[in-house]
């Protein structure tokens, strides 16, 4: 195999420094013995356009998108699927031999294979689901959650438009309800998800009341740093089952990586390590 050949891809985003991503295709590069090189690529929103013209010509058979360029990325790709499309986002792109670039969002799919792999017994279609944010990591849950059989999806978000947009565009089975009563619905709540940053590290508390979450609910949180988060420890003290955002991250960049280097790599716990140490 000449160096020319050898597959490139990437994850374009600003900043991109924190980026675990990197990492993550690295190791399964290195365990599948698999040719290729991933890098992170600091890329300023006026040179968006510029930068994916040229990457295939550099080699590139594809490349992530993480913040801020997830939505503004679809005006520079030829076709989009049909679950980017209802996400409003791409995260994915593959660079195809005819010159043209294919944009999809993973981030759904990451997230409930997550689910599937670290709650064994956990059923979508059991009850509802209540979703605690309204912006684009929280179109792909609801979006997936309801492909996933989910008969309601209860959303809260601090910002009450935001909501309503989302529910809007995916239907009847949304409903919105008042950040200010969110703790009332948590009772209900089958699956809990928390999509905000809200108990991040270095940002705000989540603040929602847990008094009336049931020991049958699953409860997962997008936010992995801290890994254990607030919302995660109180709801294992009633009882809950948990599952951590990391997951998600590692199950997203599936799809991506056997579409780039053509081998489907396994989320397994020498990856999960790999990206934690």
């Amino acid at each position: 195999m000449t160096l020319a050949s050898i597959p490139l891809a990437g994850v374009i985003g600003d900043p991109i420094a924190h980026s675990k991503s990197p990492v993550l295709h690295g190791h399964w590069l290195r365990s599948l013995g698999l040719p290729g090189h991933y890098v992170p690529l600091e890329v300023k929103a006026d040179d968006l356009g510029d930068v994916l013209k040229a990457m295939p010509k550099m080699g590139f058979v594809g490349c992530n998108v993480t913040i801020p360029h997830k939505e503004r990325v679809m005006q520079f790709v030829d076709q989009i699927t049909d679950r980017a499309t209802l996400i409003g986002a791409v995260n994915t792109l593959i660079f195809r031999e005819d010159g043209s670039i294919l944009g999809d969002n993973t981030d759904g799919y990451g997230f409930i294979e997550n689910l599937k792999q670290n709650a064994k017994e956990w059923d979508p279609k059991g009850g509802p689901a209540v979703v605690l944010g309204a912006g684009g990591a929280a179109r792909a849950v609801v979006a997936s959650l309801l492909d996933a059989g989910a008969p309601e999806i209860l959303l809260t978000n601090r910002t009450r438009v935001r909501s309503d947009n989302l529910r809007d565009d995916f239907g009847a089975r949304v409903k919105v309800v008042e950040w200010v009563q969110a703790g009332n619905i948590v009772e209900q709540a089958h699956t809990l998800v928390n999509t905000t940053s809200l108990g991040m590290t270095g940002k705000s508390e989540l603040r929602v009341p847990l008094d009336g979450l049931r020991a049958e609910t699953l409860v997962t949180d997008l936010v992995y740093t801290p890994l254990r988060t607030a919302l995660l420890e109180t709801a294992s003290a009633k009882g809950c089952v948990t599952v951590d955002g990391v997951g998600m991250l590692l199950h997203q960049a599936v799809p991506g990586f056997e579409r780039w280097f053509g081998k489907r790599p396994t989320v397994d716990l020498a990856t999960r390590r790999a990206v934690l140490a």
